[in-house]
């Protein structure tokens, strides 16, 4: 029990230090030991450990200190020797990027989907994009893992795609395929709680006490995290929305039943609406977006109606969980302010300022499947360092 004790008490401390270098670096040591409540000298210790690891390092310039002595050495991560790689699964294509350790992407490619969607050779096609993108990176670039990520019921602890039903996926041992192809560990997650843990890591709501995260697009599903620990529930399931009643819904679901949220927000509907309008001949959604900035109001309608509806579901999920930050993936929000207004007021008006849209609009799917790796080195980081593959 000792050892199990210690091991967890080196892990603890070892996480909070690299996420206060994160967050605040180049910062000195004595601040760090500030920030996290530990001992100097254990600041000390870790530091000089994470620095043999690759992840930090001293920064270049050291800052003189208030008083006389020896001037401060900050410390800073160390984003240059190390990336994860990421795969995101959508229904039309599949993203595959290579992420910093500061969750920056800096290599991203687009596999576009042709016909079936057979989960092993869309992974093996998966693997081989990551593989190019790391022949091309930056010579001395390590690969610590590679996250995965997609929509639907992602079972975290057995690294397995449960059910996807827009995918016809059911049962997929997505770790032991990725891993297999890639030689890398590899981390699986759905995308709700992976952009959660994005935006606690790097984006809007790092502080928050409790986030909620709503993702809309062809999935609609959502994920919430208190005290820096996201909600999973018993094998994965939690953040399950897609058949919530919308009051007054008409779009038939395939569950049998009218109404049910997926059904009424899915990318798919608003461009079937704009097909039927004569706004768009196509199944992409970015043109419908592309139509309203170009003033077609038929599409700017679409948009809002669209916006409006997902705040309505922000509201009622806010009453459940009373979140202190929403943040909210949908294009309408991350590309025009009439969609943001029209989200926030919907939600209700007294919580405007805690419901933002996405971090990452640029690349939010990549971000999506590199952060499930992220994640896992900034829990542990001495069981993600290389020592470990």
């Amino acid at each position: 029990m000792p050892r199990v004790s210690d091991r967890d008490r080196r892990r603890t401390s070892a996480s909070a230090i690299l996420r206060s270098v994160l967050e605040h670096g180049p910062v000195a040591r004595s601040t760090i030991a500030r920030l996290t409540g530990l001992s100097p000298a254990s600041v000390t210790d870790h530091c000089a450990r994470l620095t043999e690891l690759g992840f930090v390092r001293e920064a270049a310039t050291p800052r003189r200190s208030k008083g006389v002595g020896r001037p401060h050495v900050p410390i800073d991560m160390d984003d240059s020797r190390f990336v994860v790689g990421g795969v995101h699964v959508a229904v039309p294509y599949t993203t595959v990027a290579l992420l910093d350790l500061r969750g920056r992407v800096i290599a991203e490619r687009e596999l576009k989907h042709s016909g079936a969607t057979d989960p092993y050779g869309l992974l093996a096609r998966a693997a081989g994009g990551l593989a190019a993108l790391l022949n091309e990176a930056a010579q001395g670039s390590r690969p610590l893992g590679v996250g995965f990520a997609a929509g639907g019921w992602v079972d975290r602890d057995s690294g397995t795609v449960v059910e996807h039903p827009m995918l016809g996926w059911r049962e997929v041992p997505v770790r032991e395929v990725l891993g297999t192809h890639t030689g890398l560990p590899v981390h699986v997650d759905g995308h709700a709680r992976a952009l959660v843990n994005a935006e606690r890591l790097f984006g809007r709501a790092r502080g928050s006490r409790s986030v909620l995260h709503l993702f809309v697009g062809n999935v609609v599903d959502a994920a919430f995290a208190t005290n820096d620990e996201v909600h999973h529930g018993p094998r994965s399931q939690a953040g399950s929305i897609a058949h919530l009643p919308v009051p007054g819904g008409r779009e038939a679901c395939d569950c049998g039943r009218l109404g049910c949220l997926q059904a009424e927000l899915s990318e798919r509907t608003l461009c079937r609406r704009a097909r039927a309008a004569g706004v768009t001949d196509g199944t992409n959604p970015m043109h419908v977006v592309h139509a309203a900035a170009g003033g077609d109001p038929v599409a700017v309608r679409l948009l809002t109606d669209r916006a409006r509806m997902t705040g309505r579901a922000v509201g009622l999920l806010q009453d459940v969980l009373n979140p202190e930050t929403v943040v909210v993936t949908e294009i309408g929000v991350l590309s025009r302010e009439d969609c943001l207004g029209a989200l926030r007021e919907a939600a209700g008006t007294e919580r405007t300022a805690a419901v933002v849209p996405t971090s990452f609009a640029d690349s939010v799917l990549a971000v999506a499947g590199g952060s499930v790796a992220l994640d896992v080195l900034f829990r542990d980081p001495l069981a993600a360092s290389p020592e470990a593959i």
